[in-house]
């Protein structure tokens, strides 16, 4: 089994799976860690961060004003979570954790939940802080899935 926490920092769990910039990786063989990485997000929250500064300073140089004309309306927000585009980006996140089983996390939208569900990995959603927490809970059975509170 392959379990994909979400992560700022490697120690603890992000309480929303956008904002997240790594997953923490554990495989478990016969109720044993037997391997553990860091994997960085290249979607989500962080990652359009990273395009829109990058398109800031392409665009906007260091005076903060737009040289090619773009207007607020290319860059609003669309509905969150729902919709070709974000269901485009789900399945583009799905795809960073194609090898794993389970994706834990403190919180996510609806819309990610349901397609990270259709992706076929189990969603848990937990109150746990320490990554090591989950783990143990994962390894023993306790970890309680609050996802039917946790899905906004």
């Amino acid at each position: 089994m392959k379990v994909a926490i979400v992560t700022t920092d490697g120690k603890t769990v992000s309480q929303h799976f956008g904002r997240s910039p790594y997953f923490k990786i554990f495989t478990i063989e016969n109720a044993q860690i037997v391997d553990e990485q860091m994997r960085e997000r290249g979607t989500g929250h962080v990652a359009q961060t990273r395009e829109n500064e990058a398109h800031a300073f392409a665009h906007h140089g260091h005076h903060g004003q737009c040289s090619e004309g773009h207007g607020r309306g290319k860059h609003e927000q669309k509905a969150h979570g729902y919709g070709p585009d974000a269901d485009s980006k789900h399945t583009a996140m799905a795809a960073e954790i194609a090898d794993c089983d389970i994706l834990v996390a403190g919180g996510m939208g609806r819309g990610a939940y349901e397609s990270f569900s259709r992706a076929g990995l189990k969603v848990i959603l937990t109150d746990a802080i320490n990554i090591e927490d989950v783990v143990k809970g994962l390894l023993d059975g306790s970890l309680q899935n609050l996802a039917t509170a946790r899905v906004d």
